[in-house]
């Protein structure tokens, strides 16, 4: 998509961190954005200073881990501007702990927001894409966490699962002139790791225990991490420049690449080790 001018976007988790980067850098590409988010206090607040800069730019509360709320959100969407375009399915939290502190909760909620939200999303909106003909885009927000399994928690899990998604996507929607991006941060200064603080009730972790020391030593390097993260505006930029380009895969910076080719010497390992064997038959 060249020309974004005039086009009409659906962003989720746009109150703050990344979302609100890339709802930035689209309403400033001209793109009429629909900020989307489960924060009323926050949505506000970027709809004034959005509009402020005279961006033409609405906003919708949605709890996108709830089908229904999402589906609202894309008929708000249609209401105030008539067509979609581009939908970026950003709205993530950061859940689940590793293997010996998993709960159903956990699961539950980091799996309805970072994964089902997103295949929702594509169910309802991919459709109002196609119908007015004019093309479209989807960038679905995963993370380096969704190349690199790390401790094989419900975040990434939940973000291979987006990958996935993505990558199956980008073949089945390109005839239909629809582009497919999957965003990969790395580090990026967000408030994902206070992500409970938008914890539904339904999602309530009662069962869940005290985090060994070793968790919470690494929760607060995490948080270090995060703190002196890449500016999200930045990543704004970034994924305008990957909807024009037709980007499949969008990355922030390059501090995973080892980590990410070794994964892949370790796979092109595997299929070395079978080589030359015959496969028995029947």
């Amino acid at each position: 998509m060249k020309q974004l001018a005039g086009k009409v976007a659906l962003v989720t988790g746009a109150g703050s961190g990344i979302g609100l980067g890339i709802a930035t850098a689209l309403a400033q590409a001209g793109v009429k954005v629909m900020l989307c988010d489960i924060q009323q206090d926050a949505l506000d607040r970027v709809l004034a200073d959005l509009r402020a800069t005279n961006a033409d730019v609405s906003a919708v509360r949605a709890d996108v881990s709830l089908k229904d709320e999402l589906r609202a959100a894309a008929d708000a969407t249609l209401a105030a501007y008539g067509e979609i375009h581009i939908l970026v399915n950003n709205a993530g939290v950061g859940g689940g702990g590793g293997y010996g502190a998993w709960t159903d909760a956990s699961w539950d909620w980091t799996f309805g927001v970072n994964l089902m939200a997103v295949i929702w999303g594509v169910e309802i909106v991919g459709p109002l894409i196609e119908r007015h003909g004019q093309g479209g885009h989807i960038v679905n927000t995963a993370s380096i966490a969704g190349l690199l399994s790390g401790s094989g928690n419900a975040y990434n899990v939940s973000k291979y699962g987006v990958v996935a998604l993505s990558e199956g996507l980008r073949n089945e929607l390109a005839p239909r002139n629809i582009g497919v991006s999957v965003l990969c941060p790395g580090f990026i200064r967000t408030q994902i790791i206070d992500s409970n603080r938008n914890r539904p009730e339904r999602f309530a972790d009662t069962a869940r225990a005290q985090p060994p020391e070793q968790a919470v030593q690494w929760l607060a390097q995490v948080r270090d991490r995060v703190a002196q993260g890449i500016d999200p505006l930045y990543v704004g930029e970034l994924v305008r420049e990957g909807i024009e380009n037709d980007w499949a895969y969008i990355f922030t910076d390059n501090e995973f690449e080892p980590l990410i080719d070794a994964r892949f010497a370790a796979i092109k390992a595997g299929f070395d080790q079978v080589r030359g064997r015959v496969t028995p038959k029947g």
